[in-house]
């Protein structure tokens, strides 16, 4: 299964600080918006979002059809053809994707076994 790019989304408290420290780690804004409480950050092919009041959890992300670039793939797994497989298995949801939704963007949650939440963001 190709699940795309990988990221960290860190729920922060102070996204100006948050930006501050992990630019001094290395990482450089790569899009979001700081006015909008959210930033994604790169060092390398290292991925990991900023968000300030949007959830209460840090969340492992992936993003089928996108490199580590944001650039779209030419062969990915459709997000709902994962959502099916992992259906099938019996996978913890928090968020689905709704069955008329045929193609384009669409995300959904499935927890691990610890409740750890793993976003699926499609958006190609």
């Amino acid at each position: 299964m190709k699940l795309g790019a990988f990221s960290v989304s860190l729920a922060v408290n102070d996204i100006k600080a948050s930006k501050a420290f992990y630019e001094t780690l290395g990482f450089s804004v790569f899009g979001g918006e700081l006015e909008k409480n959210y930033l994604i950050m790169k060092n390398g092919e290292s991925l990991i979002g900023l968000f300030q009041g949007m959830f209460e959890n840090n969340i492992l992300t992936f993003n089928p059809g996108w490199d580590q670039n944001a650039n779209t793939l030419e062969n990915f797994d459709d997000v709902r053809a994962i959502q099916t497989h992992l259906k099938s298995n019996a996978v913890t949801f928090a968020s689905e994707i709704e069955e008329t939704a045929t193609s384009g963007p669409a995300s959904f949650v499935v927890l691990d076994p610890d409740g750890n939440a793993i976003l699926i963001d499609q958006h190609v």
